[in-house]
């Protein structure tokens, strides 16, 4: 079991993904560390999809999770900032299970590059338009990328240039792409049922999973560069 998961993105799956995190890693490995990493704050328009408390209004994202992640018994540390190019290499460090939940391309982008300089590291990443969605594998073992990376496989994600650096916070994104709960929990859900498989078994026999919540369907592809055994 790693010692030090990352969660990026407290908002709409991120948010929803906290309780059910914490408990499988308060019972499963007590020892670690989760970071959880947001520049923005908690607006009173994001509450029918965002799981914060009322008294969360006006506070940073991590910094307003973090202690309740601690009274649940795990150790937390909370940084409220953006990732960048500068912050970075010192959020996400060799080893780390990174979980991606962040609406924007750039973010998406800046982590999987830094991701593809570590020798030990994985990387869940979940996103989600109004009624659809996707999660990624990206695995590093030994310096050797086992699924390739976010860009190669999105193309998309590499030349974006939209990001919470235009000053934007996440009520203001959601407007311009409109988000439901049911398809943020479905988001999370896969993403845990990723954790999971890679904490547990040691490996996942897929890359990526699609998911519909109209057709309450999850359809999962790979895009393995090596045999799953040798994952």
């Amino acid at each position: 079991m790693p010692s030090r998961f990352v969660l990026v993105g407290c908002g709409g799956i991120g948010s929803q993904l906290l309780a059910p995190l914490v408990r499988y890693l308060v019972h499963s490995s007590r020892e670690a560390l989760l970071v959880l990493v947001d520049g923005d704050v908690f607006e009173y328009g994001n509450a029918l999809r965002q799981e914060f408390p009322a008294s969360a209004v006006g506070r940073n994202k991590a910094e307003a999770l973090a202690g309740w992640v601690r009274e649940a018994g795990l150790a937390c540390q909370a940084v409220p900032l953006y990732l960048d190019e500068a912050n970075v290499v010192d959020v996400v460090r060799e080893g780390d299970v990174v979980l991606l939940a962040v609406d924007n391309h750039r973010t998406r982008a800046l982590v999987d590059r830094h991701i593809a300089s570590l020798a030990e590291a994985t990387l869940i990443s979940g996103g989600n338009d109004e009624i659809d969605g996707n999660v990624q594998l990206v695995r590093r073992r030994d310096g050797v990328s086992l699924d390739g990376t976010l860009s190669e496989i999105h193309p998309e994600i590499a030349t974006a240039t939209d990001g919470p650096a235009s000053g934007e916070g996440c009520a203001a994104r959601a407007a311009e792409r409109p988000q439901l709960l049911v398809t943020n929990l479905m988001v999370a859900s896969a993403m845990l049922n990723c954790l999971w498989a890679v904490c547990e078994t040691g490996s996942a026999p897929y890359s990526e999973v699609y998911l519909d919540v109209v057709q309450n369907a999850a359809r999962p592809r790979s895009w393995l560069r090596v045999g799953v055994d040798a994952a």
